[in-house]
């Protein structure tokens, strides 16, 4: 059975199903339009799909080895640079050889929402607009609003929009485990 991609294909390299010299491996996949690719067997997607999660984990366990190996290198120097600047935070830029190094510290900011509440009430005790100093952003858990008696659910639609994630399939063989 031959399939209508162009493109010349390693050899697939699985002991327990053997396929023709064409067949995609993982890393061909970005080259073959995906009205192509759902066209091959559900067999050779499943391979393809474990393949290609099994690829994936091993570059994110490498990325996460060698993301610890440049910590050990530069943090400290990193911290250093950052002091004798005067910050906390943010990105600094420092040689080492022939390459600029570039650590960047993300600033995360996390405020209490008790408090932050209260400030603003206080604020607001005072006469002036805590609006001008406070950000505020109002939900509605999807657990509260399933939970509310039909009339008012209608009278919160108009401020609600549901959006979907990506789907996801998994192909699973029958009878086995994955």
């Amino acid at each position: 059975m031959t399939f209508p991609i162009q493109t010349p294909f390693a050899d697939h390299g699985d002991p327990f199903m053997p396929f023709p010299q064409n067949t995609p491996t993982p890393d061909d996949l970005p080259g073959i339009p995906d009205a192509e690719l759902a066209q091959l067997p559900v067999e050779l997607l499943a391979i393809l799909q474990r393949e290609t999660e099994e690829a994936l984990k091993r570059a994110k366990a490498a990325k996460a080895k060698l993301d610890g190996a440049l910590t050990v290198r530069y943090a400290t120097r990193a911290a250093e640079e950052r002091q004798a600047r005067g910050k906390d935070t943010g990105t600094i830029r420092f040689d080492d050889g022939d390459f600029t190094v570039v650590v960047d510290l993300p600033k995360r900011v996390e405020w209490d929402q008790e408090k932050l509440a209260q400030i603003a009430a206080n604020i607001a005790a005072a006469g002036d607009d805590p609006g001008e100093f406070i950000d505020t952003r109002l939900s509605v858990s999807e657990r509260k609003y399933a939970a509310l008696p039909e009339a008012w659910r209608k009278g919160f639609e108009p401020a609600r929009t549901v959006r979907t994630g990506t789907l996801k399939v998994e192909l699973l063989p029958q009878g086995g485990t994955a």
